[in-house]
């Protein structure tokens, strides 16, 4: 029996909130259930409408799905978003140059599968590790990867923002796709970079084994976030997805 539990938060210092979450324990189109953060990029109000316009229209496009693979369903509703976020872009000047991340899950028996654009993150957490399951598609992540910078300077760098690949960045998106088979403990943390820039990852695992509730877990979370300075908007998920099952 999956729990689920879902909260975003301002933080100290913007005036908007960009981060947008959706999370359905019950079956959208043919997926079982679905987990989605979307980060939005842009002036104004544009951040905040590519985030939320993004899922949404993710949402609607797998309800609408007849197909029964996890990956194309997310592939096509993904590229779909992408598709109708760069029309609005160019439609209206208000909008133009905005983008999203966008990091999607859903969780058929004990397999996972996530989709992932851009630096919002997904991690499988138990109490032995916190494993990172997406690949940041940042400036930061390419240094690290070529070996040009270390991890733990990577989350203080001046670019750490900078992000590679968005929702509405290009006419096609390239999305990275990984699946895994879950364990009884673990849980599940999709989460935006507001709160991984503040709070690194075996704090995060600290305070999820911390806390015995899954409301707690994730408002302690937002709470350590912006108890760091909380310098951008908090999107948290949290799926347990053996809840009720006793580990033998």
């Amino acid at each position: 029996m999956l729990k689920t539990f879902s909260i975003t938060d301002i933080g100290k210092k913007r005036k908007l909130n960009q981060d947008y979450v959706f999370t359905s324990e019950i079956p959208v189109g043919h997926l079982p259930n679905l987990f989605l953060v979307a980060d939005g990029m842009g002036g104004h109000n544009a951040g905040d409408y590519a985030s939320r316009y993004t899922i949404e229209t993710i949402v609607e496009e797998i309800g609408s799905s007849s197909n029964n693979s996890p990956v194309i369903v997310l592939e096509k509703a993904i590229q779909s978003a992408n598709r109708l976020i760069r029309q609005r872009s160019f439609e209206d000047e208000d909008l133009s140059g905005m983008g999203t991340t966008v990091v999607a899950a859903t969780i058929d028996d004990d397999r996972l599968c996530v989709a992932n654009v851009g630096d919002s993150r997904l991690y499988v957490i138990n109490n032995r590790e916190i494993k990172q399951i997406t690949r940041d598609h940042s400036l930061v992540e390419e240094m690290v990867r070529m070996g040009g910078l270390q991890r733990e300077q990577a989350r203080s760098h001046p670019d750490k923002n900078i992000i590679t690949r968005a929702i509405g960045a290009q006419d096609e998106v390239e999305i990275d796709f990984f699946q895994m088979t879950l364990s009884k403990d673990d849980i599940i943390l999709m989460c935006s970079d507001g709160l991984t820039n503040m709070i690194d990852d075996e704090e995060i695992r600290m305070i999820l084994q911390g806390q015995r509730d899954i409301v707690e877990k994730a408002e302690t979370l937002v709470n350590a976030a912006n108890n760091n300075g909380g310098k951008d908007n908090i999107a948290v998920i949290l799926v347990e997805p053996f809840a009720d099952e006793v580990i033998g």
